[in-house]
């Protein structure tokens, strides 16, 4: 099998030829290697970070999970106009305030975008729902069609070295929180004090998100990620059930009609979530599965109980193996993960990397590129690898 056919047999449940080995070396690593300063990437598109990605991939010879698949959207009634300026620059950091005109008002944010790090919002948009709801319905212009000309790009460039994947996020506390002032604890005074705002903007936020996976289904990506990074760990499942569940059930249920295989990526504790997804939706698969003291995930006993329904992509320990451990305790801890969960195919090992493991930059010169780390897919001779 190829890289792209063996990850996607794993994600849809069924037996591949050998587990897919895919570390999830997200941006971290792919920036690095490019010898180029952060900001190049993500404020510069140079290269895209999709490209680096997929160099980085190939730099590893790993069976690459690409989640940075897109579309261009058509869209009507966009009225917004838009404004960037730097505010500062250093050696370390340039900092972006961005200014979106709408016809009831301004919105504002700050980015910082760093020389060896990815970008963080600085200062968000919303400081008052209540007051600021009527401009931000405006970021949600009408989606009419779409271009599928960059999932192509992508999709060529990676040819069979990578499943190629779009990505829409589920909104809630984990998703909004770059939004608000006040990150997480800003969303729960907005949804406390406001609540009829609070639930008008999720259900702007869904309608516009079921949209374009729509239009991500219709142009037959080779998966779809559901984003959801500490959607269970940041809310409750009152919470969970009466913002996010809907939404994953209506848009994994349309994954499943059109025969597009669905992934779901939630990190933070997520044990009793993996199974509501297993029982409960037509997910097809889910990770990261982090164990404790990040996440409260048994891959064993997730294998056992719910396995045969969703597929899984998890779970080696983050810091005290990827981060802290010898080469042995990796090959140890990823051999012991392939006996819990491989048994009947249905599983990635994703040998998560840190950042530590990663080249480094130097200060007098953060761009310059540094020998790269090494991350081994060679793990011996296990039947399933």
């Amino acid at each position: 099998m190829t890289s792209k056919e063996r990850m996607l047999t794993a994600m849809v449940g069924k037996q591949p030829d050998m587990v897919p080995v895919a570390p999830d070396i997200s941006n971290m690593i792919p920036c690095r290697l490019t010898g180029k300063p952060f900001w190049d990437i993500y404020q510069s598109a140079d290269p895209p970070l999709w490209r680096a990605y997929m160099d980085a991939v190939r730099y590893y010879k790993m069976d690459g999970w690409h989640i940075y698949g897109g579309l261009s959207f058509h869209t009507e009634g966009d009225e917004r106009r838009w404004e960037s300026r730097e505010v500062s620059r250093s050696a370390d950091r340039i900092s972006v305030e961005s200014t979106i005109h709408t016809p009831a008002g301004d919105l504002s944010h700050e980015t910082t975008y760093f020389v060896a790090d990815p970008p963080t919002t600085t200062r968000c948009m919303i400081g008052d729902l209540r007051e600021d709801l009527p401009k931000i319905k405006y970021m949600f212009p009408t989606i009419t069609g779409y271009d599928r000309a960059p999932l192509t790009e992508q999709e060529d460039y990676a040819g069979d070295d990578a499943a190629v994947g779009t990505c829409v996020s589920i909104p809630g506390i984990h998703d909004l929180h770059g939004w608000f002032q006040g990150g997480a604890i800003g969303v729960v005074y907005a949804m406390t004090d406001y609540p009829d705002e609070f639930d008008e903007l999720i259900g702007i936020m869904q309608a516009h998100n079921v949209r374009q996976a729509e239009m991500m289904i219709d142009a037959k990506p080779d998966f779809l990620l559901l984003g959801a990074s500490g959607m269970w760990t940041l809310g409750s499942p009152a919470l969970f059930r009466k913002f996010c569940l809907p939404y994953i059930q209506k848009i994994t249920r349309m994954c499943r009609e059109a025969g597009v295989p669905s992934m779901l990526h939630c990190c933070g504790k997520e044990r009793e979530l993996v199974h509501i997804l297993a029982t409960e939706t037509d997910l097809d698969s889910v990770n990261p599965l982090e164990i404790a003291p990040m996440g409260d995930c048994d891959l064993a006993e997730i294998k056992r109980t719910d396995g045969s329904r969703i597929a899984l992509m998890g779970n080696l320990h983050t810091t005290d193996v990827m981060l802290r451990g010898s080469v042995e305790d990796v090959r140890a801890a990823s051999v012991a993960a392939i006996d819990a969960a491989a048994a009947g195919g249905g599983f990635i090992l994703p040998l998560a990397t840190s950042a530590a493991a990663t080249p480094r930059m130097t200060t007098s010169e953060p761009w310059s590129r540094s020998p790269a780390p090494t991350v081994s897919t060679k793990l011996g001779t296990d039947p399933y690898l």
